[in-house]
């Protein structure tokens, strides 16, 4: 009696258990990733997976997880899940037919770390059929972890960082004025006039110009006569050029009396409309915007003359405030300050590096060979002016090149808070961020970078931390640096990484194992094994690097590439 009521029970549990075993291992035949290799970008390993349950393998009543999953040697990473469920479940998943089976895609994204370069991506599966637990084997997909774009990085290290430049100029160009007033309808030159301030003191630069015959370099005297705009064409015409003969006169004796030759210029306007238009548009007078409209409508001189006068309320305060002015001749001493030599600049900053100016000490870096000779520099720099942030950004950049990207970080940050417009201390900031992988920090000292020299370049190397590789070759444009190449290389554009690797001035071991990596691209053995000797001679710790490096996997067991790695 007993026996009879359990067989029932028991053919159905077996019946159930068989039913369940049937979901067993999937194959991986049935299933696909894009890329097929996978690839860091960005700092993510993305990927797109396509896979497929089989006919009558999905029962009816189950419900599955599918998990991708990273693994590699003492750890692993889960990606995005995907439940599925069938056609007897009730539920918002995605529905397989146990006849007809299905097909899915899957999207999910892993945050890079170095670890990855040798990995591999597994699918586990999570099912149950109704309240059973049903298992399902893991499902290895995928291979590794292409993490070219990485290299970044290490590629910084060979970019071009901005220099803040200074100022020095040998010959500067000056310019000293006086003006010589004149009376209304007159030309005579007033011994009041002659002996104003403003005469004597020009009289004194040109005295002193001519004494100095090693720091000042006088060019010419230009003198240029005016009238004022009214009194007719003729009347003007006359007056100006006598109030400029009267003056070179004038002039011509008081150089002759101080032994002093130069070349003297003459020139007179006869109507000074242009000056007329300054003053007026400078003043405070009542319609002015009606004069200025009248200047602009009328070109003729005489017909300009007659409306303006028409306007007789404010024509009184022309004649007070405005035409005196313009009733002058000009005087201009042009000349040149001669500065230092360079051999002077040198010996100055030996002996005393305080008697030369900021812009002459900066300079003094360029007259150098050696960094230590400019860091010497720098240093005296930010002694004698330390509120000028370029000698801070300067001795940043020596910080950069030797690869002290914390001493680099601080001086850089010393330079924006002496000046925080700097666009060269915040480029240079941009590229220490993408060093340390802050990409957030980078671009936002990179948009303060506006003008800097090197800010393409710099948001070049910054796209290629994005994955954004076609933005980074433009912004590279001819630049020849490992970064520029490296972008090249992930637009597969081959050949111009090539020229671009062969231009660059001082290749360093990233740029030999670049090189490795366009031979690996293009299927030269010669090159690869070539350029992974100069690598690893640069830089041991490439051995290492190349050996898990999935570039050179068609490689593995070549038996000079093993020798190099080992």
């Amino acid at each position: 009696m007993i026996r009879k009521l359990y067989l029932p029970f028991l053919m159905v549990l077996i019946f159930a258990m068989s039913s369940c075993s049937k979901m067993g291992e999937l194959s991986s035949d049935y299933f696909t990733t894009t890329p097929q290799v996978l690839e860091a970008v960005g700092g993510k390993v993305p990927v797109t997976i396509n896979g497929k349950f089989p006919e009558k393998y999905f029962k009816k009543k189950a419900v599955v997880t599918v998990t991708p999953v990273l693994r590699w040697e003492g750890g692993e990473v889960k990606g995005e899940s995907a439940t599925f469920q069938g056609e007897k479940v009730e539920g918002n998943n995605q529905t397989i037919y146990y006849k007809a089976g299905g097909n899915y895609t899957m999207k999910t994204s892993f945050d890079y770390v170095p670890e990855m370069a040798k990995s591999e991506l597994y699918l586990e599966f999570q099912a149950k059929v109704g309240k059973k637990v049903v298992n399902i084997p893991a499902v290895k997909i995928a291979d590794g972890v292409i993490a070219t774009s990485e290299l970044v990085k290490n590629t910084l290290a060979n970019a071009n960082t901005t220099n803040a430049e200074d100022a020095f100029q040998r010959v500067i160009k000056q310019a000293k004025e006086a003006n010589i007033m004149f009376l209304i309808q007159q030309a005579n030159l007033r011994q009041s006039e002659l002996n104003s301030d403003a005469v004597k003191e020009f009289n004194q630069t040109v005295k002193d110009i001519n004494a100095d015959q090693k720091g000042k370099l006088m060019e010419n005297i230009e003198i240029t006569a005016f009238a004022s705009p009214d009194g007719g064409v003729e009347l003007n015409d006359k007056l100006a050029g006598q109030r400029q003969k009267n003056t070179e006169n004038y002039l011509n004796k008081q150089l002759k009396k101080e032994k002093i030759e130069t070349n003297v210029d003459a020139t007179y306007t006869a109507q000074d409309w242009e000056g007329f238009q300054e003053l007026v548009s400078k003043s405070n007078i009542q319609d002015k915007d009606l004069i200025l409209r009248v200047l602009s409508m009328y070109q003729d001189p005489e017909q300009r003359e007659t409306e303006i006068k028409n306007i007789s309320s404010v024509f009184k305060n022309l004649a007070e405030d405005i035409l005196p002015k313009l009733r002058r001749s000009r005087l201009t001493v042009n000349y040149q300050l001669i500065g230092r030599s360079d051999e002077e600049i040198l010996d100055a900053f030996k002996n005393d590096p305080k008697v030369l100016n900021v812009e002459e000490t900066l300079y003094a870096s360029t007259l150098v060979n050696t960094d230590a000779e400019k860091e010497a520099i720098f240093k005296a720099a930010v002694q004698n002016y330390p509120s000028d942030y370029r000698a801070y950004n300067n001795l940043g950049e020596l910080a950069y090149k030797a690869g002290d990207y914390d001493k680099a970080e601080s001086f850089f940050k010393s330079a924006l808070q002496k000046n925080p417009s700097s666009n060269e201390a915040n480029t240079n900031l941009g590229l220490i961020s993408l060093i340390k992988g802050d990409k957030a920090a980078a671009q936002t000292y990179l948009a303060k970078g506006a003008g800097a020299a090197s800010l393409n370049e710099a948001f070049g190397n910054y796209y290629i931390a994005e994955g954004q590789y076609e933005k980074a070759v433009t912004s590279f444009g001819d630049v020849k640096t490992n970064s520029a190449a490296l972008a090249q290389i992930l637009t597969k554009d081959y050949n111009k990484a090539k020229s671009t690797l062969e231009g660059i001035k001082n290749p360093d071991a990233y740029t030999s194992y670049l090189s490795a990596i366009l031979g690996a691209r293009t299927n030269n053995a010669a090159m690869v094994i070539s350029n992974l000797k100069n690598a690893i001679a640069k830089d041991s710790s490439l051995a290492k690097k190349a050996a898990t490096d999935l570039e050179f996997s068609k490689y593995a067991t070549n038996a000079e590439f093993q020798a190099l790695v080992k």
